[in-house]
């Protein structure tokens, strides 16, 4: 499953849009690498998603399709939540 879809059915990001958006600004790693929207994903990979001032990394457990929000939780498992401190400021 591609890395942007994957993340909307999950419900790590509520539109695929916004996962798109933030792979081309490069803000989406998949162990440690840099990817596309496009790249697949599989079931033991890290991904690490930078949203501004906060770095998650979660673990893929599955990449299946769900429907429901309680199964969404099932398909990850948080491996570390950062908040990065900007020097600017």
């Amino acid at each position: 499953m591609r890395i942007d879809k994957w993340l909307k059915v999950s419900r790590i990001l509520k539109r695929r849009a916004v996962s798109k958006e933030l792979a081309v600004n490069e803000r989406i790693e998949i162990n440690g690498r840099i990817v596309k929207p496009s790249h697949e994903v599989n079931a033991g990979d890290v991904v690490g998603i930078t949203f501004g001032n906060r770095k998650l990394e979660v673990r893929v457990l599955s990449v299946q399709e769900v429907k429901r929000k309680q199964e969404a939780a099932d398909l990850y498992e948080i491996v570390s939540e950062t908040r990065i401190e900007d020097p600017a400021y």
